[in-house]
C-alpha cells in the first residue's frame, strides 16, 4: 500500500500541472454591467448579440415575488421573445436540467437568460452546454469535457455568494446516487452578466448571511491555496476586504444598496479568484453535506471554514496573517500567528453574530465513511489545498459536526 505522503506528492504534482495549465487556458470574464438597474442594461447587450428567443432560467420564488417583472418588461420592450423555466431547485439535479433542455428545444430557444443565486446559473450553464453538446450531463464532469461552446448564455444573480456568474465551473446534484459533482470547462463562462445589488435588497437575512459567507470562503480558499497567484491574490484580497466591511451591514439592513452593491462586487471578484486558483476542503466536504442532506451550500461552507482554517493554519500562518490585517483586526504588534488566530476567531464571531450553527443537524455518523471518501476524492485531484488530510484525519474532523447529543 502506498503510503501518505507519497500520495501527497501525488497529488502537488497533479496540482503543479493544474496550475501550470490554468495559465495557457487563460480565462476569459463576462460582458460585465454594474449597478442598479444594470439587469436592464445586459438585456439590451442580449439584443444586440443578436438574442431572439430566449429561455429564462430562474426559481418559482423569483418569478412568484415578482423580481423578474422589469426584466420581462424589458424582454417586451425589445422584442425578445422569452419563456420562462422555473423548475430549478436548490443543489439542481440532473432531471431538472434534462427538463429545461427539454422546454428549450420544444420552445426553439437559441439563448438562455439565467436570473438567480447560483443553482439556476449552475442549472443554465449544463443546458447551454447540453443543448450543443453530445454528452450527458454526468459525462460532462470533471474538467475540460465541454466540447462544444454552449448556447449563448447571460446571467443576472440575486444573490452575492457563488461568482457563478464568473467561473468556469457548474455543481449538479445526482439524487440516485448521492453524488454532487462539478463541470469544468471555459466554455461555461456567461458571454455577460449583471450585477444589479438593487435585486437583492429583499434577500433574507439568513440568505444574505449564507451566501455572504460562500462568497467569503470562496476568497479565502483561493488565497491560501497553493494555486494562486499575483492575479488571484489581489481579486482574493479585495473581495476579502469588501465582504468584512460590508456583509455585516447587509444582513442588519437589507435595503443598504451600496453595502449589497459592494457585496455583489466581492462575489464576482471571489469567483474570478478562484477560478484559478481553486478552493478546497470547505468545498469537498460542503458539497457532499449538500448531496446528502441538502445542505444549502452557502450553510455549508460557513460551518466548516473556521474548523478547516484550523486544520491549515500552520501551513498558510503569513496568508491568514494579512487577511487579518485588511479585514481591520491589527490592534497593535500582534506576531503573524495572533493575527491568524484573530482572523479565524473573526469568522467564527460572524457565524456567531447571523447564527449560523456550529453542527450540521441532519449529520449522521454511518454517513461519515462515505462523505470522507467523495470528499478527498475531490479534493485531492482538483484542489491544491495548503494541507493535506488522510483518511483518519477527515472522518475525525466531519465528526465534529454531528449533532450534539440531547
Amino acid at each position: 500500500m502506498i503510503s501518505f505522503p507519497i500520495k501527497v506528492m501525488f497529488f502537488k504534482l497533479v496540482q503543479f500541472v493544474l496550475k501550470w495549465s490554468s495559465k495557457a487556458l487563460n480565462f476569459r470574464t463576462p460582458e460585465l454591467f454594474t449597478g442598479a438597474g444594470s439587469s436592464l442594461l445586459l438585456c439590451e447587450h442580449m439584443g444586440r448579440t443578436g438574442a431572439k428567443n430566449i429561455l429564462l432560467v430562474t426559481d418559482a420564488m423569483l418569478a412568484k415575488i415578482g423580481l423578474l417583472d422589469p426584466i420581462k418588461a424589458k424582454l417586451d420592450e425589445l422584442g425578445i421573445r422569452y419563456t420562462i423555466y422555473d423548475g430549478v431547485e436548490p443543489n439542481p439535479t440532473i432531471d431538472q436540467i434534462e427538463a429545461g433542455l427539454a422546454l428549450l428545444k420544444g420552445e426553439k430557444c437559441t439563448a438562455i437568460l439565467a436570473v438567480g443565486g447560483g443553482s439556476p446559473i449552475d442549472a443554465a450553464k449544463v443546458i447551454a452546454a447540453r443543448a450543443k453538446n453530445p454528452l450527458k450531463v454526468a459525462h460532462m464532469a470533471g474538467l475540460l469535457r465541454v466540447i462544444f461552446k454552449p448556447l449563448p448564455l447571460f446571467v443576472v444573480p440575486t444573490t452575492a455568494g457563488t461568482g457563478s456568474e464568473v467561473t468556469i465551473a457548474a455543481v449538479v446534484s445526482d439524487p440516485s446516487t448521492t453524488r454532487k459533482f462539478a463541470i469544468m470547462d471555459p466554455n461555461l463562462v456567461p458571454l455577460g452578466a449583471a450585477l444589479d445589488g438593487a435585486l437583492m435588497a429583499g434577500l433574507p437575512a439568513h440568505i444574505t448571511a449564507a451566501t455572504g459567507m460562500d462568497a467569503l470562503t470562496h476568497a479565502v480558499e483561493a488565497y491560501i491555496s497553493r494555486n494562486s497567484n499575483p492575479s488571484t491574490d489581489a481579486e482574493a484580497v479585495e473581495a476579502t476586504r469588501l465582504i468584512m466591511q460590508n456583509l455585516p451591514r447587509v444582513v442588519k439592513d437589507g435595503q443598504d444598496l451600496e453595502a449589497r452593491q459592494n457585496m455583489a462586487l466581492a462575489s464576482y471578484k471571489a469567483g474570478v479568484a478562484f477560478t484559478t486558483a481553486g478552493v478546497g476542503y470547505v468545498h469537498a466536504i460542503a458539497h457532499n453535506f449538500g448531496a446528502y442532506y441538502h445542505v444549502p451550500h452557502g450553510l455549508a461552507n460557513a460551518i466548516i471554514l473556521p474548523r478547516v482554517l484550523d486544520f491549515s493554519k500552520a501551513f498558510c500562518i503569513e496568508r491568514l496573517a494579512y487577511l487579518a490585517q485588511i479585514s481591520g483586526l491589527r490592534k497593535g504588534q500582534e506576531t503573524p500567528t495572533e493575527l491568524a488566530d484573530a482572523f479565524i476567531a473573526h469568522v467564527r464571531a460572524l457565524n456567531a453574530e447571523f447564527g449560523i450553527p456550529t453542527q450540521v443537524e441532519q449529520l449522521r455518523e454511518e454517513d461519515i465513511p462515505a462523505i470522507t471518501d467523495k470528499a478527498l476524492s475531490e479534493a485531492h485531484w482538483t484542489y491544491a489545498v495548503p494541507r493535506y488530510m488522510d483518511k483518519a484525519e477527515c472522518r475525525s474532523f466531519i465528526r465534529q459536526m454531528l449533532p450534539a447529543q440531547s
